[in-house]
């Protein structure tokens, strides 16, 4: 009886150290398609916005009412521009042509623009990270760049996403603290943690 007890406590601990490994890689697994799903969700909003804008604008070009535009004029438009009307599909390109101001900082964000003269968000993210003494989580490092920068729109789910990128090459590091999921900049082998900074320390 002992034996067979031996064996099936044998075959317990490898079933849950295995279950426990799937787990792990199905909570990692989560995370990375949760943040794509967030992203996407971004850019959809953002399509949303510009489209939203584009309608009004196009109203407003009409002179008319929006009930008035939409009895007389949209057939007229439907017919002498067909090329406007149609792609729905490619909002993309029309939207970032048509209104390149109020998407800026949030679509071309990530993409580091430095045409505008402003620090890219990439820039901010990372300045920001190394200036802490301690690991900051996303919606934190989102506050105090909203902060730091009032003029522009800095969203966590951007911000996440921004890092996660500076994660993958090794420009921050992502540690798990529960739940919730803390950064920190990448230490360069010159300068070691433990030693203070007094440049920083003021601010």
């Amino acid at each position: 009886m002992s034996e067979i007890q031996a064996s099936g406590t044998g075959l317990t601990s490898q079933y849950i150290a295995q279950i426990t490994g799937d787990l792990e890689r199905n909570t990692k697994e989560q995370e990375r398609i949760g943040v794509e799903v967030e992203a996407l969700q971004e850019q959809l909003r953002t399509l949303q916005h510009d489209h939203t804008v584009l309608l009004n604008m196009q109203q407003a070009l009409g002179g008319a009412s929006p009930a008035a535009e939409a009895a007389v004029s949209v057939p007229r438009q439907a017919a002498a521009e067909p090329k406007r009307s149609r792609p729905k599909k490619t909002a993309t390109a029309g939207a970032g042509k048509a209104t390149p101001k109020k998407p800026a900082a949030e679509a071309s964000s990530t993409k580091a623009p430095k045409a505008a003269g402003k620090p890219s968000l990439v820039d901010l993210i990372r300045n920001h990270l190394k200036q802490q003494n301690e690991p900051r989580s996303a919606a934190e490092i989102s506050s105090a760049l909203t902060q730091a920068h009032p003029d522009r729109t800095i969203k966590t789910t951007v911000v996440r996403t921004t890092i996660e990128g500076l994660v993958a090459k090794n420009h921050a590091h992502r540690t798990k603290q529960g739940s919730s999921v803390f950064y920190t900049a990448a230490t360069s082998p010159q300068s070691p943690e433990a030693e203070p900074q007094p440049e920083t320390a003021a601010g």
